[in-house]
């Protein structure tokens, strides 16, 4: 009869240490998640301060004129080559 209670005492002593290792985890798990949305939240904010400052490499191309081609004779070319 004894070992039937030391099993049971056991067993409540492993099932307390399990509960308390669990609410750790989740408490760990609720704070990784907080940082993590507000590290998320603070790339946006930075990235939009970027750019505002400056603009992208897309942009910049999108905004620059486009270049202009002009018809060069093929007889200017020769000319000009000392050939």
């Amino acid at each position: 009869m004894t070992a039937l209670w030391f099993v049971t005492v056991a067993g409540w002593v492993i099932a307390l240490a399990a509960f308390v290792a669990a609410r750790r985890a989740a408490r760990a798990v609720a704070e990784l998640t907080a940082q993590y949305w507000a590290l998320k939240y603070e790339v946006g904010e930075l990235k939009a301060r970027l750019r505002a400052v400056a603009p992208t490499p897309d942009e910049a191309a999108a905004a620059a004129p486009a270049p202009t081609s002009a018809f060069v004779p093929l007889s200017a070319i020769k000319k000009g080559s000392g050939l």
